[in-house]
């Protein structure tokens, strides 16, 4: 059966709404999901019929060209509703990025079209058993006649399951990055299922194996000119990853909130009548909620600084834009596992049941916040005030 056209949305005022609208709908069964392991396939295609999923389109390509602030918004909406659904298209924006700033005006016209009609976008980029996460094995080989082989092996391969393409980084005869776009369904492309994380339960973050996959010259980019000089990759990603530590530390707070008010039992020697009238707990939710709004206003102002450098890309505003997300993700991700590990603190001993599921949003968390440690962001940050040194170029920042 043909999926029905993606609806194209107009600017980021629609976004946004969409987005918060979806994420009501996500919200309702993200618990069962996440217990069953049920992949959000019906989800996804709502998502991608939406239009979110090409908001960041150029405006001459027909899309409604969101700003990041938009769009850190619409991953915080997602990520308080289910923080699975929410890191699926983590990695489809990233390399939509990709072919704003490398791709050629033909691979772009291509792409945004596919996007535009509702296609998506997995990731291959990571690597297990190699010295570190930048050491990239898989291989691209120019023939003769311009195309290449591809070869390799990827995991933690969030969104190839769902995906219509999947880029695949690899570095190529010059041993230089690059991104090689791939039909999901092209010969030589093998996606397993096999991601058994304790958290994000139901990303499908598993394996995909590549071998002698072809490729035509037309689908395969220079990343790696995107780190010769001021770029904003690497914030931009990471920006999308803080607001769904965000989102997290929201929808557990709100859980908690309505745990305590609809099931919790005050502590005998409060002398209140509800739990909610509990003032230890009431000052632990109000330190709780001071942690969240910090959170929510370095994520904003991150956003900022990335669509302001947008607009003025130079050393100077890169580096102070990558400081800032920066500072946006390590709070974001203490917060956030802080915020779900107090939810069982302030609800008590029936939120450990585990047919409550409550411990979904430790889960979600503790594994979110694994993507890439917080304490070499706060090493760049400490360097940059101190001695004005700049961040790295790379997209982990």
């Amino acid at each position: 059966m043909t999926a029905p056209p993606a609806r194209v949305i107009a600017d980021d005022a629609e976004a946004l709404a969409v987005a918060a609208a979806l994420a009501e709908e996500f919200r309702t069964g993200a618990a069962e999901r996440d217990v069953e392991r049920r992949l959000p396939r019906a989800e996804l295609d709502r998502l991608s019929g939406s239009g979110l999923l090409a908001v960041t389109v150029p405006a001459e390509h027909g899309g409604a060209d969101v700003g990041a602030r938009t769009l850190a918004e619409v991953f915080r909406l997602l990520g308080a509703a289910d923080a699975s659904l929410a890191q699926i298209p983590q990695s489809h924006f990233a390399y939509v990025n990709v072919i704003r700033r490398q791709g050629t005006p033909e691979q772009q016209k291509f792409f945004f079209a596919e996007l535009l009609a509702g296609r998506r976008f997995g990731n291959a980029q990571s690597e297990a058993g190699t010295r570190h996460v930048q050491d990239i094995r898989t291989r691209l080989r120019r023939r003769p006649d311009g195309s290449y082989l591809l070869d390799g092996v990827k995991h933690y391969c969030t969104g190839a399951l769902f995906a219509d393409w999947i880029p695949v980084l690899a570095r190529a005869d010059d041993d230089r990055l690059h991104v090689a776009y791939v039909p999901s369904d092209a010969p030589g492309v093998t996606v397993f299922d096999d991601w058994d994380g304790m958290g994000q339960r139901t990303t499908a973050s598993g394996t995909v194996r590549l071998e002698s996959v072809a490729v035509p010259g037309d689908r395969v980019l220079p990343h790696h000119l995107t780190f010769e000089g001021p770029q904003l990759h690497g914030a931009y990603a990471q920006l999308l990853h803080a607001a769904i530590d965000v989102g997290i530390a929201a929808g557990a707070l709100a859980e908690a909130a309505e745990f305590v008010r609809t099931k919790s039992r005050p502590w005998f020697e409060s002398g209140v009548e509800t739990a909610a009238e509990d003032p230890l707990l009431i000052q632990r939710f109000g330190e709780l909620a001071v942690q969240l709004r910090a959170s929510e206003a370095l994520l904003a102002e991150a956003a900022r600084s990335v669509d302001a450098a947008r607009a003025d890309l130079t050393d100077d505003t890169a580096a102070e834009t990558s400081v800032a997300v920066a500072a946006a993700k390590a709070h974001a991700a203490r917060t956030a596992v802080e915020t779900a590990s107090a939810l069982f603190e302030v609800s008590g001993t029936r939120s450990a049941l585990d047919s409550s599921n409550l411990h979904r949003h430790w889960r979600d968390a503790r594994t979110h916040t694994l993507h890439d440690p917080a304490h070499w962001k706060i090493q760049h940050i400490g360097r940059y005030v101190l001695n004005g040194t700049r961040p790295p170029r790379h997209g982990l920042l």
